[in-house]
C-alpha cells in the first residue's frame, strides 16, 4: 500500500513516476474527483471535466487512465492537450468547468502530478477536497454508479488563451523590444509564442524544444544556477530584458539588460 501522504499533498498530487505516481492512482483519482466535488450532470455538476498535460512523457497515459477514471462516473472530458498551468485554469474559466492539470511544476524529470480545480478555476487543496479525495481512495472504494460513460472530446484553446492574456493589457504603446526567453525546455517553449505573437518583440529563444527529460538545465528558475545561460545571453545580445519559466510555465523570472535577476509570477 502507498503512502498517499506523501503524494496527495496539500495543493496537489505529485510524486516520482511511476513508483508513487501511476496510472492505477491517476485512474483512481479521476473517480474520487468526480465523485468527491459532484462534477457529473447528475449530481447537479457541470457534466464535464477539462484535462491538460505538460511536455513529461508519462503525461498522456497518465491523462488516459485520469479520463477513464472520470467517465466511469458518467462525467464528460474535454481534452486540451498540451498546456500550461495558467492555459487549463484559462480553459476552467471559459468553459465553466472543474479541470485537471498534469505536471510536477518545476521539479526534476522523473516527478508529475495533478493540480485539480473546480469550474472557474477555484483550486482544490487538502480544505477543499483532497483529503476527502485521498480517503475515499485509502478506503478502496468502488463506484456505486450504474449508467452510460461519460463521453471524451478535444479541444484546442491555446489561440483563445493568448488572445485573453494579450487582452489584460493595452499594448498599443509598447516599444520594440529585444527579450531572450529561456523555457528551460517546458512549456513556455509552447505558449510564450501563441501569447506574444504580433507584438512588436525580437524574440530570442532558448530551449524551446518540448522536452520533460530537460536535457539543458532543470525548469526550476529559482535555483540561480538554472539562469546562469540566460543571463549571460541577455548581456551577449544587447537584449532589454530575459525571461525565465519553469516547467509548467506559470512562473517566471525575470533578467535585467545587465544580466541581474529579479522575479515576477504569472
Amino acid at each position: 500500500m502507498r503512502n498517499l501522504d506523501a503524494i496527495i499533498k496539500a495543493y496537489d498530487v505529485r510524486g516520482t513516476y511511476p513508483d508513487q505516481l501511476d496510472e492505477d492512482l491517476a485512474h483512481a483519482v479521476g473517480g474520487a474527483f468526480v465523485r468527491v466535488i459532484g462534477a457529473a450532470a447528475r449530481d447537479g455538476g457541470a457534466g464535464a471535466v477539462v484535462i491538460a498535460h505538460d511536455m513529461r512523457p508519462s503525461g498522456p497515459s497518465l491523462v488516459a487512465s485520469f479520463a477513464e477514471g472520470v467517465r466511469e462516473q458518467g462525467c464528460d472530458v474535454i481534452l486540451i492537450g498540451l498546456a500550461s498551468t495558467d492555459g487549463l485554469y484559462f480553459a476552467s474559466g471559459v468553459l465553466g468547468l472543474p479541470g485537471a492539470m498534469f505536471t510536477a511544476s518545476h521539479n526534476p524529470a522523473q516527478y508529475n502530478g495533478i493540480k485539480l480545480c473546480r469550474a472557474g478555476a477555484a483550486p482544490v487543496g487538502q480544505e477543499s477536497g483532497l483529503a476527502d479525495i485521498k480517503n475515499l481512495i485509502e478506503q478502496g472504494w468502488t463506484s456505486e454508479y450504474v449508467g452510460p460513460r461519460g463521453t471524451m472530446t478535444q479541444r484546442n484553446l491555446a489561440e483563445e488563451y493568448g488572445a485573453f492574456l494579450r487582452g489584460l493589457v493595452d499594448l498599443r504603446g509598447i516599444r520594440p523590444l529585444r527579450v531572450v526567453v529561456d523555457a528551460g525546455n517546458g512549456m513556455g517553449g509552447y505558449t510564450v509564442p501563441v501569447v506574444l505573437k504580433g507584438l512588436p518583440l525580437e524574440i530570442i529563444e532558448m530551449y524551446f524544444e518540448l522536452d520533460g527529460s530537460f536535457p539543458n538545465h532543470e525548469a526550476n528558475p529559482i535555483d540561480p544556477a538554472n539562469l546562469v545561460d540566460l543571463q549571460k545571453a541577455v548581456v551577449d545580445h544587447g537584449a532589454d530584458i530575459g525571461l525565465a519559466f519553469d516547467g509548467d510555465a506559470d512562473r517566471c523570472f525575470v533578467v535585467d539588460e545587465q544580466g541581474e535577476i529579479g522575479r515576477a509570477h504569472v
